[in-house]
């Protein structure tokens, strides 16, 4: 699932989950455990990257679909995890973005500190609205960090994926690079951070996700409550099965 290596001082964390990385119960917590890890490993920053040309196209919609309701009260806690496992990691976090990053693929690029795209190779964006589900807590705690306000709306209510240069304004990502270059530049900005010290990067990357926390303490559990039960509802599951049959192929 997770290839993982070191540069120097920087872990590398390759997802290798299939043709494009979808989000399950098992992947999400495999690659919550490689970050958990990595909070106690001389690793002074990590890298996240994928295999192929998908970062990652999001939750495993036939997964969830063939699954119902049983299957989303597992998957949503493991969703949650991953999430939090990266956005509040005390270590510098670049996402280093291969290809398409997809709905719950793209809040997990936006997890990181830092995002860096390929020029040309695909388009990032969320897609909930269009398949029929509200964002859990934290995933909209997330978007909200990295989308300036004047386009919050826009990301979340239209669906719409961008390219590169769209993506640049909207937040989404921080640099664009030639496909050669992806995985050098990713892990010289890694390097970069990571001449940081460390206790003062920590400290301050709490201070900055620490409205996204507050607000959490306060209201996400009632969120998530409230967001579980949308997603389990037999219309919400019809609408995802629906979305799956006219836009996956097998």
């Amino acid at each position: 699932m997770i290839d993982a290596r070191n540069e120097g001082a920087i872990a590398v964390l390759t997802m290798a989950h299939g043709k494009a990385n979808t989000l399950d119960v098992e992947f999400c917590h495999a690659l919550a455990d490689k970050f958990d890890a990595l909070r106690n490993d001389p690793a002074r920053a990590i890298v996240l990257t994928a295999q192929g040309k998908i970062f990652s196209a999001g939750v495993d919609l036939r997964r969830l679909s063939d699954g119902g309701a049983p299957y989303v009260r597992q998957f949503l806690p493991a969703l949650h995890r991953l999430y939090e496992a990266v956005f509040f990691h005390p270590k510098p976090v670049v996402a280093a973005i291969n290809g398409h990053a997809m709905a719950g693929g793209c809040i997990l690029a936006a997890c990181a500190d830092r995002r860096i795209m390929v020029e040309g190779a695909g388009r990032i964006g969320i897609t909930e609205m269009l398949v029929g589900v509200p964002f859990p807590a934290l995933a909209f705690e997330v978007v909200r960090s990295v989308v300036p306000e004047r386009f919050l709306s826009e990301v979340t209510f239209s669906g719409a994926t961008y390219e590169t240069d769209a993506a640049l304004e909207r937040g989404w990502i921080d640099e664009v690079v030639e496909p050669e270059d992806l995985t050098e530049d990713a892990i010289a900005v890694a390097e970069e951070l990571a001449e940081l010290s460390p206790a003062a990067f920590a400290m301050t990357k709490q201070q900055i996700r620490m409205p996204a926390r507050e607000r959490l303490d306060k209201a996400g559990a009632a969120t998530e409550a409230a967001v579980t039960d949308i997603w389990c509802a037999s219309e919400t599951l019809a609408r995802i099965g629906d979305y799956v049959a006219r836009t996956l192929k097998k």
